[in-house]
């Protein structure tokens, strides 16, 4: 019964190594967040290290990627990071949207929760592990932007409507 159970799975396994998903490599950066914000260089270096995998439409896989089920559990950390905030259509979301994005970048270096843990255990990821000043970069940076909207456009726009 185990020997049967084994082969199913071993059969399963190889089957799924043959279905593909879609790949998030799309090149359009027509609302890339870049286009209305300044991004200094050492925000870009930071981004590009620990964020953006995850956070554009321009992924970089992984050799491992392709070894299913990783790759589909990898594709959907990818899908919900840009779920939460995708920096590759960033404008064009409603500005009360974007500030909160900033808010929410404060907050999660703040706290530490970004980069998650499971991107950047196993050392496969080392660049991503950011230290306390890479944070500080980032946080000040969110803040500057948040400040920049705060002094273009009325108050009432950077607010999200309840409905």
């Amino acid at each position: 019964m185990i020997k049967k159970i084994s082969i199913a799975i071993l059969i399963i396994l190889i089957a799924i190594q043959f279905i593909s998903y879609e790949k998030n490599e799309s090149a359009n950066y027509e609302f890339d967040i870049s286009k209305s914000y300044n991004i200094p260089d050492n925000v870009q270096t930071i981004f590009k290290n620990a964020c953006n995998d995850c956070h554009t439409n321009q992924t970089i896989y992984p050799w491992y990627s392709q070894i299913e089920p990783v790759g589909y559990w990898l594709n959907s950390h990818v899908t919900d990071g840009k779920r939460h905030l995708n920096f590759s259509e960033f404008t064009n979301r409603p500005l009360a949207i974007q500030y909160h994005k900033l808010e929410e970048v404060v907050e999660v270096m703040e706290e530490k929760e970004m980069p998650l843990d499971s991107y950047t255990n196993f050392g496969l990821h080392p660049e991503a592990n950011l230290s306390d000043e890479e944070r500080e970069i980032l946080i000040n940076w969110a803040k500057e932007q948040m400040a920049y909207l705060q002094a273009t456009y009325p108050a009432d726009s950077l607010v999200r409507k309840r409905n």
